[in-house]
């Protein structure tokens, strides 16, 4: 069943915004928006996969090496000899 209610417009600086009643809120921070005809269609934005988020990081700051530190035994796969 479709819903229907009517919302308000509002100018923010240049762009001109809805205010989204809270029952028809979208999850997450983007949207996307497309114009048929006459009409705007929002959708929620699909989640970037982690590989895409990461190439848009910059580079660490260089720091100092790590220190040395004393390689330990492997750990024994059946601690209980079982």
């Amino acid at each position: 069943m479709s819903q229907e209610r009517e919302a308000r417009l509002f100018r923010n600086g240049r762009n001109q915004a809805v205010r989204i009643p809270r029952e028809f809120e979208f999850s997450g921070e983007r949207v996307i928006i497309r114009k048929v005809g006459k009409r705007l269609i929002l959708e929620p934005a699909p989640q970037r996969k982690l590989a895409e988020v990461l190439r848009e990081l910059s580079p660490l700051p260089a720091k100092e090496t790590l220190p040395d530190v004393d390689d330990l035994p492997p750990l024994d796969p059946d601690p209980l000899g079982q």
